[in-house]
C-alpha cells in the first residue's frame, strides 16, 4: 500500500512537472514570436518612416494626412485580425505565424508616420517605459493568484469604445477627446496585458490534457498576436504623452 501511495505521489508530481514545462516553453514561445513580430514593425516602420520618398506613398509630405493608400493600409491591420481569427482553424500554425508576421510588417507601415513626427531618441524612450510597464503587467498577471478573468468583458467594452472613438474623432479633431482617448487607451491596454498574461496561462492549463500540439502552436501564434497589440497600443497611446516632436 506504502509503495503504491509513493508510486502515485512521485507519477503526480512527475505529471506537475511535465506540465510546468510545458507551460514554461508555450509562454516562451508566445513571447519570442511577439519579439520577433515587434522587431518587423520596427523595422519596417523606421524603413518607411524615415525616408520621405516612401512615407509619401502614404500621407501628404507636407500636412501628413493619409491619402487613399494611406486609409487603406490604416485600417489594413484591423481587417487582418478578424481574418487572421476567422481562419485560424484552417491554417497550420506554421502558417498562422507567417500570416502573424505578414500583420506585423503591415502595422508597422501603418504607423511609420511617427518617425516623421517625433524625435527618434523619444520615440526610443517611449519603447523602452512601454517594455518596462509590459514586463511588469505580464509578470503580474502571470504569477498572481487572483482571477482577473472578470475584467474580460469591461476592457474589451473599453477597446470597442476607444476605436469608434478615435473613427468619430479622425473628423471632428478634437484635442480634447484625444486627450481623454490616450488616456483611457493607456489603462485600458495596461489592464489587457495582465488579463490576457493570465487568459492564456489558464487556457493552456485547461487544454494541455489533451495533448493536441497543433493547437497549441496555433494557440501561442494568437497569445502571440493578443500580447502585441497590447504592447503597440500601449506604446502609441503613452507616445502621445512622452514623445517629443520635431
Amino acid at each position: 500500500m506504502a509503495d503504491y501511495k509513493t508510486a502515485r505521489v512521485a507519477t503526480t508530481g512527475a505529471r506537475t512537472a511535465a506540465i510546468d514545462e510545458g507551460l514554461r516553453a508555450y509562454m516562451s514561445k508566445i513571447y519570442g514570436t511577439m519579439s520577433v513580430g515587434l522587431l518587423i514593425t520596427a523595422l519596417v516602420a523606421w524603413a518607411v518612416g524615415s525616408n520621405d520618398a516612401l512615407l509619401a506613398v502614404l500621407r501628404d509630405p507636407i500636412t501628413l494626412r493619409p491619402n487613399i493608400f494611406g486609409w487603406i493600409v490604416m485600417f489594413a491591420p484591423l481587417i487582418m485580425v478578424f481574418t487572421m481569427g476567422a481562419m485560424i482553424n484552417r491554417l497550420s500554425a506554421a502558417g498562422a505565424q507567417l500570416f502573424f508576421y505578414a500583420f506585423a510588417a503591415v502595422m508597422g507601415l501603418s504607423i511609420s508616420w511617427i518617425f516623421a513626427v517625433f524625435t527618434g531618441i523619444s520615440i526610443a524612450q517611449t519603447f523602452l517605459v512601454t517594455a518596462i510597464s509590459f514586463a511588469g503587467l505580464s509578470l503580474w498577471g502571470y504569477t498572481t493568484k487572483k482571477d482577473i478573468t472578470g475584467w474580460g468583458s469591461f476592457l474589451i467594452m473599453g477597446v470597442i469604445g476607444l476605436i469608434v472613438a478615435s473613427i468619430i474623432n479622425i473628423f471632428l479633431g478634437s484635442p480634447a477627446i484625444h486627450f481623454a482617448i490616450s488616456v483611457l487607451g493607456v489603462l485600458i491596454f495596461a489592464g489587457l496585458t495582465a488579463y490576457d498574461t493570465q487568459k492564456l496561462k489558464v487556457m493552456y492549463l485547461q487544454h494541455v490534457q489533451h495533448g493536441d500540439r497543433e493547437w497549441i502552436g496555433k494557440a501561442a501564434i494568437m497569445g502571440a498576436l493578443e500580447l502585441y497589440l497590447d504592447f503597440v497600443n500601449m506604446f502609441m497611446f503613452l507616445l502621445q504623452f512622452l514623445g517629443s516632436r520635431d
